[in-house]
């Protein structure tokens, strides 16, 4: 398995490297969360658990280790985060609050990660 990095080192390394915000890691200016081209846009949920996942996963931090702090069961969080399942406002809250990062940051982020994919083929229409 990888290695475990506590979050006592992570805080001294972005430190060391000059990171002002401790909520903005690595990867959150990564331009690869949505994918440009021709394809549909993403949804919602499939960008917030990117998100999700590249917070958790730069924090050093195990699945069920932040399920287990949000409330939720690891599997539900595995899913969340893979865009299977659409978060209630409630569960956005609770793993944004185990990961350290307020809410509105990683919606903030997210969006932006909307605002620069979109150019897609236009909104999702759902049959009734």
């Amino acid at each position: 398995m990888g290695e475990l990095i506590r979050l006592d080192e992570r805080r001294r390394e972005r430190a060391a490297a000059g990171t002002d915000d401790p909520f903005v890691h690595v990867e959150a200016t990564n331009e690869s969360f949505v994918p440009r081209g021709t394809g549909p846009e993403p949804l919602w949920r499939e960008v917030v658990g990117r998100r999700l996942r590249a917070v958790r996963r730069d924090r050093g931090e195990r699945l069920a280790d932040t399920a287990a702090r949000a409330g939720i069961s690891p599997q539900y969080l595995s899913e969340v985060e893979r865009g299977r399942k659409d978060p209630s406002s409630e569960t956005l809250a609770a793993v944004a609050g185990a990961l350290g990062v307020p809410l509105r940051q990683l919606v903030g982020l997210a969006h932006a990660d909307l605002a620069r994919g979109a150019g897609g083929r236009g909104p999702v229409l759902l049959a009734a």
